[in-house]
């Protein structure tokens, strides 16, 4: 009886917090959309001021086919992961260095984890 309570309690509890992983997905996507969408693409080959992000996260930093405006990149050895991009859209000149053209800035932590996850699950 004990084991079957369990159970059951876990079960309840992973079908409560799929919701908040759902919500946290789409407050991503509406972020990313909002703060990111004006210069970033998430469609692969399709940039637009900025270089399309579809596929960022594990690739080296510089390197997207088809888009050659990186000034500040060029020549990194950075690889984007968590802790590279949220570096970067925490304060980009910060992190980089003032040749970078992007000015935007995500300062809440929440948003740059959700806009992260967000970009992994492309």
């Amino acid at each position: 009886m004990f084991r079957k309570t369990i159970s059951a309690a876990i079960a309840v509890a992973a079908l409560v917090a799929m919701p908040s992983l759902a919500t946290a997905d789409a407050d991503g996507a509406k972020l990313f959309k909002k703060k990111c969408g004006v210069c970033h693409s998430t469609d692969a080959g399709k940039h637009k001021v900025g270089p399309s992000l579809a596929g960022i996260v594990g690739r080296k930093a510089g390197t997207v086919a088809g888009y050659k405006k990186y000034k500040a990149l060029k020549g990194s050895d950075l690889v984007w992961d968590d802790a590279n991009l949220d570096g970067w859209i925490t304060d980009p000149k910060k992190f980089i260095g003032k040749k970078t053209a992007m000015s935007g800035k995500l300062k809440k932590e929440d948003e740059r984890k959700a806009v992260i996850k967000y970009l992994k699950g492309l």
